[in-house]
């Protein structure tokens, strides 16, 4: 009997902003953050990317992305 069980966890985290020279349509604010993704199988990290992206203060969605 063979029997596969995959577990992966994958979480984003925002390391450090500082406020954007734009502003977000809806809100009105914006802020350029470095962020880091960290993907997990069975509770060992094997990949971790890091980019930059433009985030709006009030609502935390991500406008634009950008590749280091």
């Amino acid at each position: 009997m063979v029997c596969f069980c995959f577990l992966v966890d994958q979480k984003r985290t925002m390391r450090r902003s500082k406020p954007a020279a734009g502003m977000c349509s809806r809100c009105g604010g914006a802020s350029v953050a470095d962020m880091k993704t960290a993907t997990r199988f069975c509770c060992v990290p094997f990949y971790w990317k890091s980019w930059k992206v433009i985030v709006c203060t009030f609502r935390g969605a991500i406008l634009k992305s950008y590749n280091k």
